[in-house]
């Protein structure tokens, strides 16, 4: 097939063959569903429903329920889905490119949405806000990545960088590099964000050390640390609200 979605015909058991049409229940289940989900948004569909959705245009002839349910049971959410590596979803047997290609899309499309709410205001005054923005870029990695947001006197955010990556339980920071690039951007504030791939974001003894040797750079150079958030899979830690800033 010359579609951008084309896919991979062993991966329908049901209805293999070139130019056949899907059938005619499959066809109703499907507008029924894309109704339901028009009229009611994202609340009157399942999780499981959701990622049909998604799938439809990955897999235009085949039944994706058993799919989705697959999907779910292997990664507990829609949210998991939608974060998991490329290649853990490749081990789910009916999963090819054309789908990989679907869920980054959406998960792309859900960061972005995430990340306006806090870049386009005029300066970071939610954060309840702030904190989901952080959890939808950050819960659902499988190793420690270190953010950092750079802020201007008046706390408008001019830069949401990456900093650093690391593995599942680690991950380099070095505050000279840190402040380095606040000077660069002529930041007068920072907010630290990093994940705990574990879940827990009780924070670790090099947690504690880096940030207050980070404090003291910045405080040095007159930047101001906001704080230092640790992203766990259902909660997260906050080092001003705990005393340690």
């Amino acid at each position: 097939m010359s579609d951008q979605y084309a896919f991979d015909e062993a991966q329908l058991p049901l209805f293999a063959g070139k130019g056949q049409k899907a059938p005619s229940y499959l066809k109703d289940h499907r507008k029924r569903l894309r109704e339901r989900f028009l009229a009611g948004g994202s609340a009157a569909v399942a999780d499981y429903e959701l990622l049909e959705l998604v799938l439809f245009r990955a897999i235009p002839r085949q039944d994706v329920k058993p799919l989705a349910r697959a999907l779910l049971d292997t990664f507990s959410d829609f949210s998991g889905v939608l974060s998991a590596p490329s290649e853990r979803l490749n081990e789910v047997p009916g999963i090819g490119d054309a789908v990989v290609t679907e869920l980054r899309i959406v998960e792309a499309a859900a960061h972005r949405l995430a990340q306006a709410r806090v870049l386009e205001r005029d300066r970071i005054s939610s954060w309840a806000e702030l904190v989901a923005y952080c959890r939808t870029t950050m819960s659902r990695r499988e190793t420690e990545q270190f953010r950092i947001l750079f802020l201007d006197r008046k706390n408008m955010l001019i830069a949401d960088e990456p900093q650093a990556k690391g593995t599942v339980d680690h991950v380099p920071v070095y505050p000279r590099e840190v402040l380095k690039r606040a000077l660069e951007l002529n930041a007068s504030a920072l907010i630290l964000v990093h994940n705990h791939p574990s879940g827990d974001p009780t924070p670790s003894d090099a947690d504690i050390a880096v940030t207050h040797q980070i404090d003291a750079a910045a405080k040095a150079l007159s930047v101001t640390l906001h704080d230092h958030l640790i992203i766990g899979a259902a909660d997260e830690f906050s080092f001003r609200s705990a005393g340690y800033l």
